[in-house]
Order: C-alpha cells, then structure tokens, then sequence
C-alpha cells in the first residue's frame, strides 16, 4: 500500500515539553503531519475522527496515563493506532499496552529510525483499518438494498445452496428463487454465489452462520 503522507496526522502526547519538541522536528523532517498535546485530556478535546495516522503517546503522564487514555479511546470508538514511548522499567506496562491493542512501544532513549519505523507502521495500519471500514460500509449499504425476501434468498445462495434448494427452503417456486436471485444480484453488483458471500461476510461475519 502506498505509504503518502499528505493526509495522514500523528498526534503527539507527552508532558516533556523538550522531549515534544524534539518529536516534532524528526516528524516534520521526513513530512508528517504533526499536532501536539501536552496532556491526554487535551489530545481527547481536540482529536479529530476520519483522519488516518497515529498516536505517539508517553506511557507515563500524571492526571492521565498512557494507558488510562489508551482504554478511554476504546470506550469513545477512537481507533487510532497507539505508538507508547516508556521510560526504563516500563516495559511490562508497555506489554499490557500491545495486549490491548497498541501497534507499538519504543523505549527511551530511541534511536530516531526506530520511531520513524513504528510510526509509518501504525499509520499503515490505520489506513488499512479505514479502507476496510470503507468496503464494510459499502457492502452493507449495498445489501440494505435488498428486500426482506431478497435478503433471505440471498443468505440460502451465498450458503451455496442450488435455487431447488432454496425454493424448498423458503417454500416458493423455483422460477420465483430465479427471480429474488436475479434482483440479488443485480441490486448487490455481484456475479456469482461465491462474490455474494464475501460481500455477506464482508458486512457481517455472522451472516452466514
């Protein structure tokens, strides 16, 4: 995937006012966009959803810490991948962080690369997560399209099930199955029994259950 970085933000939270500055500057050098918080409760006032990149976050900060924020971004749907900085002796706080779900940890002192390298990881993950939203949305909308009848017929032909099958299922004749199945397809965009069900799982992974 292309890795632009014109549209992408890394958000910075450190209350190192030095250690802020100097992240700015390797940010910027290599082109990222950068916006600054010297607290958690300052990045939660002002972050901005739909806009791919990451988090570079201090694992310790007094009011809030790393971790508090990283769990209060979970219950509000932020889903911004989490870089955390730790300081020596953090570690084990920084293997919490991953099981709970951050893309990285970079421990102090860092060399610049490896910053630069988690960063551009975690913005990559970030998009892949909108772009597969995007297709998630999609194919909901598309199958949103469907009749109540049309949506049971489809279920019965992405489960591989022959239109005899699925008439039998539904108790309808074959030539109506025909029909709902005609419209499915049309409706959905899609050309066959195996595209119907991956844009079913696509919307819904129980779907198909």
């Amino acid at each position: 995937m292309n890795l632009s970085l014109d549209d992408a933000l890394i958000y910075i939270v450190d209350d190192d006012e030095a250690l802020r500055r100097s992240l700015v500057f390797l940010l910027e050098s290599v082109g990222w966009r950068v916006e600054v918080h010297a607290s958690a409760e300052d990045f939660l006032a002002a972050c901005r959803a739909g806009l791919p990149g990451c988090l570079v976050l201090d694992i310790r900060m007094p009011s809030m810490s790393g971790l508090e924020l990283q769990r209060v971004m979970k219950e509000r749907g932020i889903d911004l991948p989490v870089v955390f900085i730790t300081g020596h002796g953090d570690v084990s706080m920084a293997v919490q962080a991953m099981k709970q779900g951050a893309s990285d940890f970079v421990e102090k002192p860092f060399k610049d690369q490896v910053l630069l390298d988690a960063v551009a990881h975690a913005v990559r993950q970030s998009r892949e997560c909108q772009e597969e939203a995007r297709r998630r949305s999609e194919a909901r909308a598309a199958l949103d399209r469907l009749s109540p009848r049309e949506r049971e017929v489809a279920r019965l032909v992405a489960r591989g099930l022959p239109n005899k099958l699925v008439g039998r299922e539904l108790d309808i004749s074959e030539k109506t199955v025909h029909v709902h199945r005609q419209h499915v397809m049309d409706k959905t965009g899609v050309g066959s029994a195996a595209e119907l069900a991956r844009l079913m799982l696509l919307a819904d992974p129980s779907s198909l259950d």
